[in-house]
């Protein structure tokens, strides 16, 4: 190695390795032996606690005295198998390179690949240029550019035989993760779920593909302990991708050719309710609409913090009121730099024209843009013909953001529970965002647990305020805790809203509340004793005193609070409010932990607690959920069927019965819950809020 050759080195376990692509995992597993496949799990967490050197795009691991491994890797991803190298003797069908691509992450979309200079996407969103080399080839799949420059083909009306395979195949794939667990699912499973992501990927089926190629890593990030992994997140992708793949596997076979086409008139009944195989089958690229010229006003900016991915999203309404985002979002390759470089992407240049200001300022203040594109979840282009200036900006109690509050809560509620069911391409910006006029009543024992939560009374509710992001290391928690000590603080606050049976919102940006307000404006001024149980506030309360340069308003995850910052009322201090939100919940978490159980576990380990299950269904019946006992019910069963040989070994690998059964209880258990927090949200009774 020559005295000018930059190199970086780490002892930590699997740290700077590259990302690879899906399909080159695939490709790798799929060229080993069946006897190799089997020791590859161990293989993987061998080479995972090796050193990792590099040498500008090649990653260099020491399996052992001998053998060296070599990942070419240009921009960070490993895009061809034969980027893949090893010095051994059974190299290129060795254990070590299907090891080393397992190790790896999964890259992101477009990642790596370089961005066309016209129309250039954010920081994270895929590439034209990364997303015209996935493209299928031509009669591939409906409603896919064939490549750049190339109009798009017609999307077709019915499914393709090609498609149908495809999704049967990920189908198959996915139910065996589900039967395995995620304890089972190792990475010759994966493998094989990517495989029919790719496969299906080329067929024009890119919903199906982007979303088992994301349980893949949501497995990977539960097998290896990741901080961040949530059983839920992964439990929610698997229920998505069967759903999804079940949907088209059902759709009815076209019509031969030869048969005459159905008019209008004669048209099949049923034909109004079939599925959007349109939105089934999901885009190859995020397409971006020109947007002309767009008077934009900052709102709030937040951090973004994922296991890969670390930066700020940028959140702006124009003069119609349609929220749109700006991002500067980044790989990150050491968990321990991740906050840092989500909290420092906020003083960042806006990626837009020649806009000179961050994203901090921009969240209070405002740009001018000409030639602006626009997708269709609001996200802005920043393409080179693209210019913007700096503007004045607008505080949350002028319009057009003072609309966004005038908005009743319980339609808010309504519009973020519906958006949640479509796909994430689709979903407008910011649908589900609430933004809430509250009164602090102060940190006191909420929920089932009983533990301590900031609570605020909004319009007759009692809401919980939580985090918006658990990581110690950025400021969300800090000044959750600061704000608990202000009961009776009047806020304008932005959350997400987080589903549960009781309100709950996980805070985001908070602001000072309006002096003045119309009496026809819903969110009225709280008085306490709307509320049974809730005493009455002192005459006098707290208030921000926040400095001139904040703008009246503080994004709670790049921005550190100060006591000064809040200045206390004259009046005394408050009594602490009473546990709120203590009674009895209908038992949904009975369904929800056996759905969530067969993920960890697999299908096993429902088999075998049969007793558990069956005294959760006979709960569940007593509380009135029937549908939810006999779902249950029958997953128990499915679990428990299957055939075996005299010997007691299971003689049929068909997960179909298992599959179907999980899916209608996760199905089940996902509208319930929306159910039920929707019914949390609701319009507070009349004589409740006569009080």
């Amino acid at each position: 190695m020559t005295a000018a050759t930059v190199e970086q080195r780490t002892d930590r376990p699997g740290g700077d390795w590259p990302a690879v692509r899906p399909e080159v995992v695939a490709e790798v597993v799929a060229g080993l032996s069946a006897r190799l496949q089997k020791r590859l799990d161990g293989a993987a967490a061998k080479l995972a606690v090796r050193p990792v050197s590099r040498s500008g795009d090649e990653w260099r691991i020491e399996v052992d005295e001998e053998t060296a491994l070599v990942l070419h890797a240009p921009g960070g991803v490993v895009a061809a198998a034969q980027d893949v190298r090893c010095g051994c003797l059974l190299a290129p069908a060795c254990v070590h390179r299907a090891a080393a691509v397992t190790v790896c992450r999964l890259a992101e979309p477009g990642e790596g690949a370089e961005e066309s200079a016209e129309g250039a996407a954010p920081a994270g969103a895929p590439s034209a240029a990364a997303e015209a080399a996935a493209a299928p080839p031509a009669g591939a799949g409906a409603g896919v550019t064939a490549g750049a420059g190339a109009e798009p083909t017609a999307p077709s009306a019915e499914l393709a035989p090609a498609e149908r395979e495809s999704a049967h195949h990920l189908h198959r794939a996915a139910a065996a993760v589900l039967a395995a667990g995620v304890s089972g699912a190792g990475a010759v499973l994966q493998a094989e779920l990517l495989r029919a992501a790719h496969r299906a990927r080329l067929a024009g089926l890119h919903r199906p593909a982007a979303a088992a190629v994301a349980v893949v890593t949501r497995v990977r990030a539960a097998r290896s302990g990741e901080p961040d992994h949530r059983l839920a997140d992964l439990a929610a992708g698997l229920r998505e991708l069967l759903d999804l793949t079940s949907t088209l596997t059902s759709l009815p076979t076209p019509a031969p050719a030869t048969a005459p086409a159905p008019t209008t008139a004669t048209a099949p009944a049923g034909h109004a309710d079939r599925p959007d195989l349109a939105g089934l089958r999901g885009v190859a690229r995020q397409a971006y609409q020109e947007a002309g010229g767009l008077r934009l006003y900052g709102l709030f900016a937040e951090p973004v913090l994922t296991a890969t991915h670390a930066g700020v999203l940028s959140w702006a309404v124009d003069s119609t009121g349609r929220l749109s985002t700006v991002a500067e979002v980044m790989p990150h390759g050491d968990a321990t730099a991740a906050a840092p470089q989500a909290v420092g992407a906020g003083n960042r240049a806006v990626r837009l024209g020649d806009a000179s200001l961050g994203h901090r300022e921009f969240s209070r203040a405002g740009l001018a843009v000409q030639g602006a594109t626009r997708s269709a979840n609001g996200r802005l282009g920043a393409g080179a013909s693209v210019r913007a200036v700096r503007a004045a900006g607008a505080g949350w109690t002028a319009e057009p953001l003072a609309a966004l509050w005038a908005e009743p809560v319980a339609a808010q509620v309504d519009r973020a529970l519906a958006a949640a069911a479509l796909p994430y391409e689709s979903r407008p910006a910011g649908s589900d965002l609430l933004f809430l006029d509250v009164t602090l009543l102060g940190a006191a024992p909420s929920g089932p647990g009983g533990g301590q939560r900031l609570l605020a009374a909004c319009g007759g509710r009692v809401v919980a305020l939580l985090a918006g992001h658990e990581h110690p290391g950025l400021a969300f928690r800090g000044n959750l805790a600061l704000l608990a000590t202000g009961p009776g603080l009047r806020l304008r606050v932005i959350g997400r809203l987080e589903r549960a049976a009781r309100p709950e919102l996980r805070l985001l940006a908070i602001g000072e509340p309006p002096e003045l307000r119309e009496p026809s404006q819903p969110s009225e001024p709280f008085q306490p004793s709307e509320v049974p149980g809730i005493p009455e506030a002192a005459p006098t309360a707290p208030a921000l005193a926040l400095p001139a340069d904040r703008a009246g308003r503080v994004n709670l995850g790049l921005e550190r609070m100060q006591t000064a910052d809040l200045t206390p009322g004259p009046g005394g201090e408050q009594s602490a409010p009473p546990s709120v939100g203590s009674g009895p919940e209908a038992p949904v978490h009975l369904l929800t932990r056996r759905v969530e159980q067969a993920v960890t576990s697999g299908r096993r380990a429902l088999a075998l607690g049969a007793g558990t299950t069956v005294a959760d269904a006979a709960q569940l019946r007593s509380a009135g959920l029937a549908t939810g006992a006999a779902l249950l019910d029958g997953l128990r069963a499915a679990a428990a069927d299957q055939p075996r040989d005299v010997f007691g070994r299971v003689v049929a690998e068909d997960h179909g019965a298992f599959t179907a059964a999980w899916l209608a209880a996760a199905c089940y258990g996902e509208e319930l819950a929306s159910a039920l927090c929707a019914g949390g949200w609701g319009e507070p009774e009349p004589q409740e809020a006569e009080l």
